[in-house]
């Protein structure tokens, strides 16, 4: 097929670089001529494992254009990947799914043949419905499910994976009320081995936030029980080990440690959080959750204080992505450890194989150092805030290490170790 892909962000680039895989000729749209020509140059504008190397082999069949409309045109079908911050109050901002359902209509009424419109983006339920296609029929004067059709085909990638995920995913959510529409996602899909859930366009778009909240309040309940362990003298992972055994829990995100993070989950149950309400509905284990996230910081840096002041004292911290296998810094926990840090005096000395470069423009001041190790040496205190593999290799004797992640290594050779669930 020939798809345009418009948003040229971390789902954009995953989905055009692993279609192209699949030889569709993929053109990405975006706005930031520096994504572009990185794209064009054969290089990916973010950091995935395996990307690069994909995009170097199948680049004869993928370009990348700030042109919208020229994409549109030339092309069968459209996915829309564009990004849904959040306002103050949680909910989201759909003003760049507003402008470019309002673009794709105007390319769109240029064009003869039927146009299909995918929204990967994550959007609130309706949005499909009540935002992107009647934008869409209003800029182009044409007609839904005649000469356009638009549905939800929401994504699943998880970051430092997501390769992997596009290609072994666990299920295909295909969401619309149009059949040429679910067609198209069932060819372009049909290589796939696994379950296809084909649904209304809403059910699409809420199935992907009730995916995330479930997987973030699980990740609560772990760290408000390990909260208690804790205080107990229980190693919170030995619980779990038993808890996940129990196949209708299962063992995965029970990893109690300093929280959740990333593009994904915080906004996702914010948003969700605020649809409810906005519904005069009381979400007790949204709220839940997300209290207890954003309070494991400050239980971190309260185990800090037992190991003495904090002001003018040289601490590393071991991590800075929001998890292992990323550059991406967003709402990660390493920026409440290091504004907390800096606001009681330390000096503080970062390292992180991939995420130096974004760190170093919110917090320009401190000081990178070029491996763990020398981190580690150059520290009195460790905190390990992201379980990169390479921290098992470290050598901890005679150093403090508050770990909020679970790096054995840590924990065996340490001078002086506390975990903060265990």
């Amino acid at each position: 097929m020939k798809i345009s892909i418009i948003g040229g962000g971390y789902v954009g680039t995953v989905t055009g670089i692993c279609l192209a895989e699949m030889n569709h000729e993929v053109t990405i749209v975006d706005i930031d001529r520096k994504k572009i020509d990185l794209i064009n140059q054969k290089v990916p504008p973010i950091y995935e494992p395996g990307l690069k190397e994909i995009l170097e082999r199948h680049h004869g069949f993928i370009k990348a254009t700030t042109d919208l409309m020229k994409a549109v045109k030339e092309t069968e079908i459209s996915f829309i990947c564009v990004g849904t911050p959040s306002r103050d109050d949680g909910s989201i901002d759909l003003r760049y799914i507003e402008s470019v359902s309002a673009q794709i209509g105007l390319a769109i009424k240029e064009k003869h043949e039927y146009h299909g419109v995918l929204v990967k983006s994550t959007v609130i339920p309706g949005t499909c419905d009540d935002v992107v296609t009647p934008l869409i029929a209003r800029n182009s004067g044409k007609s839904p499910g005649i000469d356009f059709g638009a549905g939800s085909n929401p994504e699943f990638l998880r970051e430092g994976r997501a390769v992997y995920d596009f290609h072994h995913p666990d299920r295909i959510v295909m969401g619309s009320e149009d059949p040429r529409i679910l067609q198209t996602m069932r060819e372009l899909y049909g290589k796939f081995d696994c379950p296809y859930v084909e649904c209304q366009t809403k059910t699409a778009e809420m199935i992907k936030y009730v995916s995330n909240a479930f997987l973030a309040i699980k990740i609560s309940y772990a760290n408000e029980i390990g909260n208690m362990c804790k205080a107990m003298g229980i190693d919170s992972y030995d619980v779990f080990k038993g808890v996940g055994l129990d196949q209708r829990i299962g063992p995965l995100f029970f990893n109690a440690g300093l929280g959740f993070g990333g593009s994904c989950f915080p906004k996702d149950v914010k948003a969700l959080k605020s649809l409810a309400e906005s519904r005069g509905q009381m979400p007790l284990l949204l709220n839940a959750a997300l209290i207890v996230n954003e309070q494991q910081p400050e239980k971190f840096i309260s185990l800090l204080r037992r190991h003495g002041p904090i002001k003018g004292r040289k601490i590393g911290l071991l991590g800075l992505a929001f998890k292992p296998g990323t550059d991406d810094i967003r709402e990660a926990k390493s920026i409440e450890v290091a504004t907390s840090l800096l606001s009681e005096g330390a000096d503080i000395v970062a390292y992180d194989p991939l995420a130096v470069d974004s760190f170093r423009t919110l917090f320009p001041g401190i000081h990178y150092a070029q491996t763990a190790g020398e981190a580690v040496e150059k520290s009195d205190v460790i905190l390990i805030i992201t379980e990169w593999p390479e921290f098992e290799n470290l050598d901890y004797r005679g150093k403090t290490v508050i770990d909020g992640r679970r790096i054995l290594k840590a924990k065996k050779t340490a001078g002086h170790y506390e975990g903060i669930c265990w």
